[in-house]
């Protein structure tokens, strides 16, 4: 069993919980959202699986997880980014945090303090089809308009996430 860590708002730990049962509960609990960009400055998006327990099919993030108890949260997303996507990340940066829930009407809730982080990938990237239907390697100006033109084709945190990690972006191009 996946064990989350459970959180105050401020990002205190609270403890540890299962995780489809922190879900179920809706308990605020540690998140991270990656955004990688490659040699050229384009931004990688995935577009979840579909057996996902929530928002399959839509896009997002680079990669997006639960960091371990336990386990420094960069040295997590690296290792996650290389579990999910074959990705070796460099220049790891903190973008900051936010507050996230939603309801997802099938029993099921998040309810994050989501760290959002920029990172560089010079290797290829092969992902888990457990994990991601597709990925894309698109430009930033693209990734801001499709946002604004097709707001339901991504993830609900993905807007805020985006906007945390956008100055990081555009300075690693």
């Amino acid at each position: 069993m996946r064990k989350l860590i459970l959180v105050d708002v401020t990002d205190a730990p609270l403890g540890v919980g299962e995780k489809l049962e922190v879900h179920r509960q809706g308990l605020l609990h540690r998140a991270f959202s990656l955004f990688l960009l490659d040699r050229q400055g384009r931004l990688l998006l995935q577009r979840r699986a579909l057996g996902k327990y929530h928002s399959g099919g839509l896009w997002t993030n680079s990669c997006c997880s639960h960091p371990a108890p336990g386990v420094p949260l960069e040295e997590f997303v690296a290792l996650r980014a290389r579990e999910e996507l074959g990705a070796e990340v460099t220049g790891l940066r903190h973008m900051g945090r936010f507050l996230y829930y939603k309801d997802f009407g099938d029993g099921l809730k998040e309810y994050e303090l989501d760290h959002v982080l920029v990172g560089r990938t010079d290797s290829p990237v092969i992902p888990d089809p457990e994990e991601v239907m597709e990925s894309a390697w698109v430009e930033l100006p693209w990734a801001k308009e499709d946002l604004r033109l097709h707001p339901g084709q991504y993830t609900a945190w993905y807007p805020t996430a985006f906007a945390l990690a956008l100055p990081g972006l555009e300075l690693k191009r």
